[in-house]
């Protein structure tokens, strides 16, 4: 018989794992952390499981009241994922999984399921901006025959934690600091790098929130991710466990940081704007749903525990398979009623889809319905028509509460009942066989608090992740780290993330420690040695999204006297490779072309800055740029396309614009008398080696 683990003979507050003993301290009764209602916390940092790698169990009320609490602190908008945009579509299956799973919406092959998917930023309230750095929340609502799927997942495949008895605090870190109310939806302040410094399980996860993943072009232009494991169940109540990826039609793109921040102060519903524009103009958006499938053993043979939310599964060593498509192709009728009111929750789960005993996934299956009961204010909040399940109907024997709309008929609210005997109708039963199951899987453990040493490797896929990045992706990573510690006051804060740093890799370390012109601190203990893992070029974003102008945005700069012949050129070229066009001018009214034609304008120059556009074409009548060339909004609008490596076309009479906004030739600089079409290839891309001109870089 397992013995249990022994109790510390003086009460001990752990802060952090790796070298734990240096960052744990005696708790006196004045210091210890308690329940509200006063009982003593032995552990704060992991839940009570059947074992180790065990699921958590429902008696944990320190759990339960810590998360509990934390979902009822704010009333009515989301604690996290409070800024959202949303839309209509279906999913599509292309590729039966039937050896795998009962489920019906992934062995129906061609059938189409309804979703309502919801994008989010996490950190920021409803009234913040679309475009900070932060991780996007992905979550789909899938309709389906045998009940509502939510696969509510983010664009990082991994997260700051492993168990979910650290979300309150990892959230009141990365929130507006508790006594001055800012900084809103950004994380360079000290208490959330305080917190990351002391959670080294963060540090892969702070990769990627460092990485360009974090300021996407578009939501059209993400990747969602189930970040769990799951597990699929077939007829014969088999496991498989799997990991569920969508992948954008249209690659992963992303801004520049600085460009973010001028986004923001331009179009703070940047991202809102094009996502319904897209859709409203027949562009819809579409992603590839695939999944990685292992089995116990081979899950078992893993360098890493495939339980741990910090971890991802390289498709180098397990490549996906796409199993169909989701294609968005309606914007809601109504904001509120719909995006606000919509109701995720990790336990929708139909019959065949399963979970695991992930930790951070076991808190969530009881943390997102009772956000919903303090959000939406009743048990009932599942007859919203945005959360009502559609593929099938719905009843039990749940009755009553606030804001009841179902009107019941007859003497039938208990089961079992024998009420069909007398003739009357005796409600829903339960259906052993197409009902919902759960995996049998054997447990016998005793009960602790500890995290298993499977979770210990802390560092491994930080690196893995980091150096697999291009050249031009590990600096913006440097620079993002360099940025937001400069942000952070206290030196301690900053000297413990760049000891985390040394056990990703050095020469990181050493580049964010230059441009805090820091000393480089001794590295930081780990409470399992980093190993090299073979590189995944998968992880990469330059040079991997498609060359296309499809679904990007050219903004043409046009003023009084300009070639209509030469807009009209561009116009066609541009939206034959599938990009949008909009005339932009010194003012809203229009501009009268050489000729006299009035051409109609989509912007004003002051108010719809380059910062809006994938590339820009300036096309000027000689006196039309001399007005100019004295215009601020002007000279920003080329020197940000510029700086933030657009491609420029330009026709001569623009010249001297682009001369006094420090503009230099290279492939992205296109003369239009070479004709539009030699701006498209340029046009599909950013110029990458035209950043060591334009900015310094850690």
């Amino acid at each position: 018989m397992t013995k249990p683990p022994k109790t510390p003979s003086a009460p001990m507050q752990t802060i952090v794992g790796d070298g734990g003993e240096t960052h744990q301290t005696a708790a006196t009764p004045e210091t210890r952390i308690t329940s509200n209602h006063g009982v003593p916390v032995s552990d704060n940092q992991n839940s009570l499981k059947a074992g180790g790698r065990g699921p958590t169990l429902l008696e944990d009320f320190v759990l339960r009241e810590k998360i509990q609490h934390f979902d009822h602190e704010r009333i009515p908008e989301r604690i996290v994922h409070a800024r959202g945009s949303a839309a209509h579509g279906y999913f599509e299956l292309t590729d039966s999984l039937a050896e795998f799973t009962r489920a019906k919406v992934l062995t129906e092959v061609g059938a189409r399921t309804e979703v309502f998917v919801r994008f989010s930023t996490v950190a920021g309230g409803a009234g913040s901006v679309d475009t900070p750095r932060d991780v996007r929340g992905f979550a789909v609502k899938l309709y389906t025959k045998e009940g509502n799927w939510d696969l509510v997942g983010n664009n990082i495949p991994v997260f700051f934690i492993q168990d979910a008895i650290k979300f309150p605090d990892l959230i009141h870190a990365v929130k507006m600091e508790a006594d001055r109310g800012y900084p809103q939806a950004a994380s360079a302040h000290d208490t959330f790098w305080d917190f990351i410094g002391l959670m080294p399980e963060s540090t892969h996860m702070i990769m990627w929130a460092m990485s360009d993943r974090t300021i996407p072009r578009s939501l059209r232009m993400i990747e969602g991710f189930g970040v769990h494991t799951f597990r699929l169940l077939n007829d014969q109540d088999e496991a498989t466990f799997v990991k569920f990826h969508w992948r954008p039609k249209l690659g992963t793109q992303s801004t520049c940081w600085d460009e973010a921040v001028k986004i923001a102060g331009a179009d703070p519903d940047y991202h809102r704007r094009d996502l319904y524009e897209a859709i409203d103009s027949g562009a819809f958006p579409e992603w590839e749903l695939s999944v990685q499938l292992l089995s116990q053993a081979e899950a078992d043979a893993l360098p890493f525990d495939i339980l741990d939310a910090t971890k991802l599964i390289p498709e180098e060593l397990y490549p996906l398979r796409v199993v169909g498509r989701m294609v968005l192709d309606r914007n809601p009728d109504n904001f509120f009623a719909e995006t606000e009111q919509v109701a995720f929750l990790p336990s929708n789960l139909p019959p065949g889809i399963d979970v695991s005993e992930d930790p951070l996934l076991q808190g969530r299956l009881f943390s997102y319905q009772d956000t919903q009961l303090s959000r939406l204010g009743t048990v009932n909040f599942h007859q919203l028509p945005i959360n009502q399940a559609k593929g099938c109907p719905f009843q039990n024997m749940q009755r009553d509460g606030q804001m009841q709309t179902q009107v019941f008929k007859g003497r039938a609210n208990y089961e079992p009942n024998s009420l069909a005997e007398a003739g009357e109708d005796g409600g829903p039963r339960e259906d052993p066989k197409g009902g919902y199951r759960s995996f049998a899987q054997p447990m016998e453990e005793t009960k602790v608090r500890l995290r298993s040493e499977t979770f210990a490797d802390h560092y491994s896929q930080a690196r893995l992740f980091y150096r697999s990045q291009t050249e031009i992706e590990q600096a913006h990573m440097a620079t993002a780290l360099v940025f937001e510690l400069s942000k952070c006051v206290f030196e301690h804060v900053r000297l413990r993330v760049l000891g985390n740093l040394r056990n990703v890799d050095e020469s990181l370390a050493q580049r964010v420690a230059d441009g805090l012109a820091m000393k480089l601190p001794a590295k930081s203990a780990a409470a399992a040695e980093p190993q090299d893992m073979d590189l995944s070029p998968a992880l990469r974003i330059v040079g991997k999204y498609p060359q296309t102008l499809e679904g990007r945005a050219v903004g043409v700069l046009v003023t009084d006297g300009a070639d209509g012949a030469v807009v009209a050129a561009v116009k066609k070229a541009v939206e034959a490779a599938g990009g949008a066009v909009k005339i932009i001018a010194p003012k809203i009214g229009g501009v009268k072309l050489k000729g006299g034609d009035l051409l109609a304008v989509d912007g004003q120059l002051a108010g719809t800055p380059s910062v809006l556009f994938d590339a820009v074409a300036l096309v000027l009548s000689e006196a039309g740029c001399a007005e100019l060339l004295g215009e601020g909004a002007a000279t920003d609008f080329v020197k940000n396309a510029f700086g933030h490596l657009k491609a420029i076309a330009f026709t001569a009479e623009a010249k001297p614009l682009l001369d006094k906004s420090g503009v230099e030739t290279d492939p992205g600089v296109v003369d239009l008398a070479e004709g539009a079409k030699a701006f498209i290839a340029p046009a599909a891309t950013r110029q990458w080696a035209r950043e060591p001109k334009v900015r310094l870089l850690a």
